[in-house]
């Protein structure tokens, strides 16, 4: 059996669907000189595709 990977697991949310969202990348500093809509078009969360090998691979099952 496999271990799941924690710091991937903390990253990602699955939805009640099965879905997978995770934060869009970029936004942790250097903001001040990107416009305002760059800035609040990345707060939005961005759905995943993951094969099902990789998702029991990575996050935690019940």
């Amino acid at each position: 059996m496999i271990k799941t990977n924690k710091s991937y697991t903390k990253r990602i949310k699955v939805t009640r669907r099965g879905k997978l969202i995770a934060r869009k990348a970029g936004q942790n500093h250097f903001n001040a000189k990107e416009s305002r809509n760059k800035r609040l078009g990345r707060r939005r969360s961005a759905s995943l595709f993951m094969k099902n090998k990789d998702v029991s691979r990575f996050l935690a099952t019940k």
